[in-house]
């Protein structure tokens, strides 16, 4: 095969072929229920676990953005029971495909060798045993069932050593999460959870690398090589990404008045839409579209920052804002809360970009967009606090008030 010749797009074009390819703009065509919830994890290759719950958890968020209808116990289900998913890490702590095991399994091979945790597997090789052994005896177990056990607090974030235990013998692979009670991991061993038909054949590291350099453009749709690496931590990513180009199974893409080679898949790159439908989103801080800050700046020209792990005095937005794409663009952000025990979903900053003026196409959209987000964080009413203009806010407040 030859190398393919360089695809021109323009930024919208590119912008809009990243969206389609994030199943964001309702293109794909997904099964109701759990079922499309499992194959929202596949097409996307992972959805990434985090554990603020000032609204529903991020995991939850990415899936219901894109599968109306969906509920966390799905999660939970293609954790625990139909093994659709499995735990582990991507460039985070992710839900990941369980068809994509022997990928993943080619890193857990080398975790012993992880400095952090060689050296405390060395040092505590007899806690190693005895998590290991009472998993084996007693069956799945969470750190909570490790509590009553005495001991020194471990050195390693301050957690007790039993903890750690669980948490390097999960990076091994020699324990698989089984399910979550609450939001808690519980661990099994790897043979109790893994089902058999799934192939464990460790891959080579160049098959590795070319397995997440592709699937990074799948999901991405076209990316530098930068953004294939961070994506799956695909140390191999410029080699493969090089073999790809080479064999003609990727295209160089050159993007309208942005530096740099981007890369795409033909098949994707043919199907580039041409326009996206009339529609608002309000997207997780760790939404697969959102998570790399500096690709999200670059394409959209969206300057991105979680602001919860700043003091509140310094926050120019709010604690845990929501990015809002609007047809193509992020348009501002938005800063919730859910009031879980008055049913309240309370918007404590919504903050429009400088120069946003489309106001009469956009609160329509901004009202319904809020009453889906509201319900699915189990809310009946919502409250606006602050608006950035503040002009909007009496509008959007009399807006709010006609939902039923």
């Amino acid at each position: 095969m030859k190398t393919l010749s360089t695809t021109k797009l323009s930024l919208a074009a590119a912008r809009r072929l990243s969206i389609r390819t994030q199943g964001i703009d309702g293109h794909w065509k997904l099964a109701q229920g759990k079922e499309g919830a499992a194959q929202i994890v596949e097409r996307l290759g992972y959805v990434q676990i985090d554990t603020i719950s000032v609204i529903e958890r991020a995991h939850d968020h990415i899936i219901q953005t894109r599968l109306p209808g969906y509920t966390r116990d799905m999660l939970g289900e293609l954790l625990a029971s139909d093994r659709r998913v499995f735990e582990y890490w991507t460039h985070a702590a992710a839900y990941v495909p369980m068809q994509d095991f022997r990928y993943y399994a080619a890193r857990m091979a080398t975790a012993h060798k992880w400095k952090r945790d060689a050296a405390w597997r060395k040092d505590n090789k007899k806690m190693v045993r005895h998590v290991l052994a009472r998993i084996r005896a007693e069956g799945a177990l969470a750190s909570a069932d490790f509590e009553h056990e005495t001991g020194q607090r471990g050195t390693w974030w301050n957690r007790k050593p039993a903890k750690i235990a669980l948490e390097v013998l999960f990076n091994s692979g020699e324990l698989m999460v089984s399910a979550r009670r609450g939001f808690q991991r519980v661990y099994d061993l790897r043979e109790r959870v893994l089902p058999a038909h799934i192939d464990t054949r460790l891959p080579s590291k160049e098959e590795v690398a070319l397995f997440y350099a592709r699937r990074a453009l799948t999901t991405l749709g076209l990316a530098t090589t930068a953004q294939v690496r961070k994506v799956y931590q695909n140390h191999g990513a410029e080699k493969a990404l090089h073999t790809l180009l080479e064999t003609g199974q990727i295209a160089p893409v050159q993007i309208e008045n942005l530096s740099g080679t981007y890369y795409a898949l033909p098949e994707i790159l043919n199907a580039c839409p041409r326009r996206l439908a009339n529609h608002l989103h309000l997207l997780s801080p760790f939404d697969n579209l959102t998570i790399d800050r500096d690709r999200l700046q670059a394409l959209f020209d969206f300057h991105y920052r979680i602001e919860c792990y700043t003091p509140a005095a310094k926050r120019q937005y709010g604690y845990f804002t929501l990015p809002m794409l609007w047809n193509g663009d992020f348009v501002g952000r938005l800063d919730p809360k859910a009031d879980r025990k008055n049913k309240t979903l309370i918007v404590r900053h919504l903050a429009l970009e400088p120069g946003f003026d489309s106001y009469d196409a956009f609160i329509p959209l901004l009202v319904q967009a809020l009453k889906r987000f509201a319900l699915f964080n189990a809310c009946q009413d919502i409250r606006l606090e602050k608006t950035t203009p503040h002009k909007i806010k009496a509008t959007l407040t009399r807006a709010l008030k006609t939902i039923s």
